[in-house]
């Protein structure tokens, strides 16, 4: 069993951060840094560790940032950082570089490599604007893929569990990035540009249309999975412009059949449906569906489906986890599961969340 996200920053990580310094730095004062980062450390949730043995790290390092600059990025060569090793590296660097923009951004730059530094960047993206993202266009030329990608993700709008920069969230100064880095060789790279995309789309749907058909337009060998994967909220919203982006017409579609396995699931089972959908026309079939009660709708992807010809027909079958998640309770209760397709709800089934015991009884 996978250990809980938090538990990764521990003795071990905290190690691997001590012996790097400690290289780095002759007088690094490694046993009290480590005694310092593990004291109370087994109490605190996953980001509150990482602040935590950062603070250990400045108070083991008392010299002007630069100075401390330059040893944190000589550890990186010293050590076999990684993400959990490398997190508080970075934290450091937010906390106590931000008055300091080129040192700051050269060891994020060392660091991101090992641990990537995209919640580390926004504070100097805040205070310093266009300094900053200016040093991230350089970025975008990287031979380094994990360099190129720092520079998509940890400019995107709504990057998550990160501070919000309210001008990113206008479209325009992140377009430069992300018209160098829309057909990157590496998938990792596009991936965070189509996400980033999607962030954009969630407040200005039109200007991310408009962008991503400009990318159409100019071509690239790897341009229409970076769309699909850019425009997929608003294809889960049903906007019209998203859909035929992608070729579908809106609205059009049937379901002719859509049968459940049982009208009850136990929490922590599986709901089996299966589904027959037809084509008004020739074209694309964006098939989601949609798992609703009071106060809830999450929507998932089904799959597309590409049509001949009028009255093409398609079964599908899928089983959606009920599985219970740290991050989301899901009650026992009366559900509906929906079926989408493209963009319209072309059919309902109502069912019930069981606790285990009711189910087998």
């Amino acid at each position: 069993m996978a250990l809980p996200l938090k538990e990764m920053i521990n003795a071990a990580s905290v190690s691997v951060l001590a012996g790097g310094l400690a290289a780095a730095w002759a007088a690094f004062p490694r046993d009290r840094f480590t005694a310092r980062a593990l004291d109370g450390l087994d109490g605190l949730e996953l980001k509150d560790r990482v602040r935590h043995v950062a603070a250990a790290m400045h108070d083991a390092l008392p010299l002007p940032y630069p100075q401390a600059a330059e040893i944190v990025r000589e550890s990186a060569s010293r050590a076999a950082l990684d993400m959990w090793s490398g997190w508080p590296a970075t934290d450091h660097t937010a906390v106590h570089g931000v008055g300091h923009l080129d040192a700051a951004m050269d060891t994020l730059a060392v660091l991101t490599p090992r641990s990537s530094g995209e919640f580390a960047v926004r504070p100097f993206l805040e205070r310093y604007r266009d300094d900053a993202i200016k040093i991230m266009y350089g970025w975008a030329e990287s031979p380094d893929e994990h360099l190129r990608r720092l520079a998509s993700e940890g400019s995107r709008p709504r990057l998550p569990w990160a501070t919000r920069v309210g001008w990113l969230m206008t479209p325009g100064p992140t377009l430069p990035l992300l018209d160098r880095l829309r057909d990157d060789p590496s998938e990792y790279v596009r991936r965070s540009v189509a996400n980033h995309v999607n962030d954009l789309a969630k407040d200005h749907p039109e200007a991310a249309l408009e962008l991503l058909g400009r990318w159409r337009s100019d071509g690239g060998s790897h341009v229409e999975k970076v769309l699909r994967h850019a425009v997929r909220g608003l294809v889960r919203a049903g906007h019209p412009g998203a859909l035929a982006l992608l070729g579908a017409t809106p609205g059009s579609g049937a379901v002719q059949v859509l049968e459940l396995e049982a009208d009850t699931v136990a929490v922590g089972g599986k709901l089996g449906f299966t589904l027959t959908v037809t084509a008004d026309a020739a074209g694309p079939l964006v098939l989601k569906y949609a798992i609703r009660r009071p106060g809830s709708r999450r929507v998932f992807h089904l799959g597309q489906r590409e049509a001949g010809e009028a009255g093409a027909a398609f079964t599908l079958r899928r089983a959606h986890s009920f599985r219970p998640v740290t991050t989301r309770a899901e009650p026992p209760g009366p559900r509906e599961l929906d079926v989408i397709v493209n963009g319209r709800v072309a059919a309902t089934t109502a069912f019930t969340l069981v606790e285990p015991a009711e189910a087998g009884g």
